[in-house]
């Protein structure tokens, strides 16, 4: 995320209001700007397709398809995303660029089959229990499988600080998306939901298209060291952990209520809670400016504090390595207050906009009811995300596994005893486990500040690790020497003969 530091620092540095605005909707385009042109894109098909005509079951069976989709695609390219990234980040700190292509390979053949493992039951479960058309239970794995590709290119774009072309193929796939729905509904008489999945998989393939394209564009030598790329899903099998528990964690709470009496089973196949998958929903958009403002924050001022402690182990005094340290940590906690602070307004005022328009459009009863509480769990799960971010800075693989082992169980868990209280409460199991990974990593932070030397200076081997027989522990032996010593010294001379 280096990439945006020096935009917004032009940005900001006349610090002005008008410059605040714009850095702040600069920072929106380049983080949140695709969920938000897919969601528009999805908005606008089912105003111009009258949607709300179609059969009721209809209508449940495509929005439990897209979220479907949504939600297992990002669950499945979760575990892999974190090794790539950081593979291809060392590549590229290297220079190897001609490691990318093999980096790339690796992992689009290690998605594209682990989604599969699960996508492919579910697809012919769909029709043969589900009763589902299979031409639409194919569309419907072709749009899963090019949102798979979506994320994965996505990772590259990104490390390559090329957010502003993510949102740009984003924006030109839902064009594409809504056009073609249009033209297949009104031109070709298609039905209204299979125009819709249809036109939204060509537009999700159009969009992994363009990006595949530029990742073989910025690099297009090949080494075929395809065996390095394994070797670190081995040597970083925390990354697999952590980024996969957090991601189960955002929707864990959603699966515990999918099995309540509150859920709504469709032809056997689609089980949803609409009440809380839609306050869930509302709650992530309350927060979601959270990611906005910390990426700004941690770009122009954290960063700057990271790199010079880096240079000050490197190459400084043990003076140096102190001081800069200490500055390091006060602006980690200063940072941490100031999205605290911020993010607060924001969510009081989105909140307050909710529940003021949102009941004169139809969200009203138990969504309201549930809403509050929900969002005050992802405000903290937000917060403790930016706390494993900087978990990642400081290399503590522990710490971070830690915080998501502790905030995705103590979801779960809270989440099967918010089930039994009230529907004011129901957002309690996410709540709860969003503190408890919140203070988790922070006591891990706190423990960072304190021992960084022994953290940053004593890992590692005096010799160099290898697979073989393990030589003798034995260096001296004091005995065998004192005989060698003996020998030498009273060794009997030979008699001389006359």
């Amino acid at each position: 995320m280096a990439g945006i530091g020096v935009t917004l620092n032009r940005i900001y540095h006349k610090n002005t209001v008008t410059t605040n605005i714009i850095g702040f909707f600069y920072s929106t385009v380049v983080t949140i700007a695709p969920v938000l042109v897919v969601i528009i894109n999805l908005m606008l098909m089912q105003i111009t397709l009258k949607f709300n005509t179609v059969r009721y079951i209809d209508r449940e069976i495509f929005s439990c398809t897209v979220l479907y989709i949504f939600i297992f695609s990002l669950l499945t390219t979760s575990p892999f995303n974190a090794v790539l990234s950081r593979y291809m980040s060392d590549v590229i700190f290297e220079e190897r660029y001609e490691d990318v292509q093999p980096c790339h390979r690796v992992g689009l053949l290690t998605n594209i089959c682990f989604s599969c493992l699960f996508a492919i039951p579910f697809c012919f479960w769909e029709h043969l229990v589900g009763g589902i058309p299979i031409y639409y239970v194919f569309t419907g794995y072709c749009c899963f499988v090019s949102l798979v590709l979506v994320f994965y290119n996505m990772l590259y774009l990104s490390i390559c600080k090329e957010y502003k072309l993510i949102s740009l193929y984003f924006l030109i796939g839902m064009v594409t998306s809504f056009l073609l729905s249009v033209f297949l509904r009104y031109a070709c008489k298609v039905s209204i939901t299979y125009s819709m999945l249809l036109a939204l998989t060509v537009g999700f393939l159009v969009t992994a298209t363009l990006e595949w394209a530029k990742v073989h564009q910025f690099f297009p030598d090949n080494s075929e060291e395809y065996k390095r790329v394994f070797e670190y899903f081995r040597k970083y099998w925390h990354l697999i952990l952590i980024n996969f528990l957090y991601t189960l964690g955002l929707f864990i709470h959603n699966f515990v209520f999918w099995g309540t009496d509150m859920a709504m089973h469709l032809v056997n196949t689609f089980v949803c809670n609409q009440p809380y998958d839609m306050a869930t929903c509302l709650a992530m958009f309350t927060n979601i400016s959270a990611s906005v403002i910390f990426i700004s924050r941690v770009e122009m001022y954290f960063h700057e504090r990271y790199r010079d402690y880096a240079d000050a182990v490197f190459g400084g005094r043990g003076i140096d390595i102190r001081k800069t340290k200490k500055r390091m940590f006060r602006q980690l906690g200063s940072e941490l207050m100031t999205l605290v602070r911020l993010q607060f307004i924001v969510s009081v005022f989105i909140y307050l906009l909710f529940v003021i328009f949102l009941p004169r459009m139809g969200y009203a009863g138990l969504v309201m009811r549930i809403y509050p509480m929900v969002a005050a769990g992802y405000f903290v799960l937000f917060l403790m995300y930016s706390e494993i971010i900087f978990l990642y800075y400081f290399e503590d693989l522990n710490g971070a596994l830690l915080t998501a082992v502790c905030f995705c169980a103590g979801t779960f868990f809270a989440s099967l005893a918010a089930v039994h209280m009230s529907h004011i409460f129901y957002g309690f199991g996410v709540w709860v486990g969003s503190v408890i990974g919140f203070t988790v990593a922070y006591a891990r932070l706190r423990w960072l500040e304190h021992n960084l030397n022994e953290h940053t200076f004593c890992r590692g081997n005096i010799m160099k690790q290898a697979k073989g027989i393990k030589p003798s522990p034995k260096v001296f032996d004091l005995m065998e020497q004192k005989k060698s010593e003996g020998s030498l010294e009273f060794e009997p001379k030979e008699a001389k003969v006359k």
